[in-house]
């Protein structure tokens, strides 16, 4: 073998690594650049994904304030129109009734004076022994006087004592009140009283609202003239007509008036109104803030 053709051997023999290398480079330089490329949408998916999170998130604690017009809507005009008229006037009577029985225990001076400077429009307060006897009265005498000897009667495991109504010659007088204990034993009780026409002055369309005692079967009104029915409306049966229902529509004077009743004291009481549209039929009385039919 000639000198030459050795030498071209052995650089062949030291060419192949080197070319093997080379191409081993070569691979894993295209594998490094096709993963980059591999990569890239993979991290466009993974952001995307992290900024719909975010957002998502962001919805849950913190969403965007919505506005439902339609959730505070009435199905029933008249009952509509009763609500408008009553509500403001249950909405006193209820602070009242809250305040009166917040104690079941002789009222202090300090009660007595804050009573009547929270609520203006009642007349006075009566505080009276186990026997009858007043012990504390606020105006000490009183603009309208009793015009017979009221009784107040309790009933067992009942909070308040039965309201009273006296009809005296300058107007209506309505009287609740609490019994007082000392423990388990009966002290007494203490008795706010109100002249019930003053509540019209809480209603936005006084001369559109009646207010019925149904025990002694008459009825209260904002101004000097009665409007037409309200005699009639004040005459029904409403001792029977309670007993089964509390609202609902009734004929008087022929026309139709939505009525409700409700607490003035211990006792129920009924608010009318004539109906806005004597044609809709009564479904229930329906109160859209609370969600359901009462």
């Amino acid at each position: 073998m000639s000198i030459s053709r050795m030498f071209r051997s052995r650089w062949r023999a030291q060419r192949r690594p080197g070319l093997l290398l080379v191409s081993a480079l070569a691979c894993v330089l295209l594998a490094v650049l096709g993963g980059c490329g591999a990569l890239m949408p993979n991290w466009d998916t993974s952001a995307s994904t992290v900024r719909t999170t975010m957002r998502e998130t962001r919805d849950y604690i913190n969403p965007a304030p919505q506005v439902d017009v339609n959730r505070y809507k009435w199905d029933n005009p008249n009952q509509e129109k009763l609500a408008l008229l009553f509500s403001p006037v249950d909405a006193k009577v209820m602070a009242l009734t809250r305040y009166v029985t917040s104690i079941d225990y002789r009222p202090t001076e300090e009660w007595v004076n804050a009573l009547l400077l929270r609520f203006p429009w009642v007349d006075g307060v009566i505080v009276a022994d186990s026997e009858g006897n007043i012990l504390n009265r606020k105006p000490p005498v009183p603009l309208k006087r009793f015009s017979e000897p009221l009784v107040f009667e309790s009933i067992w495991r009942e909070t308040l004592v039965k309201t009273v109504v006296d009809y005296t010659a300058l107007g209506p007088e309505l009287y609740f009140g609490m019994p007082n204990f000392d423990g388990s034993e009966f002290k007494g009780l203490h008795v706010v009283s109100f002249d019930p026409r003053v509540l019209f002055t809480f209603c936005p369309e006084p001369a559109e609202l009646i207010i019925v005692d149904p025990r002694a079967q008459k009825f209260w009104v904002a101004g000097e003239t009665a409007p037409t029915g309200a005699a009639e409306l004040a005459a029904l049966p409403w001792i029977e007509l309670m007993k089964e229902k509390i609202h609902g529509t009734v004929m008087a004077g022929d026309k139709q008036y939505t009525w409700l009743a409700r607490f003035i004291g211990r006792d129920l009481f009924v608010y009318a109104t004539e109906s806005a549209n004597a044609s809709f039929e009564d479904k229930g009385f329906s109160l859209p803030f609370f969600g359901g039919n009462s």
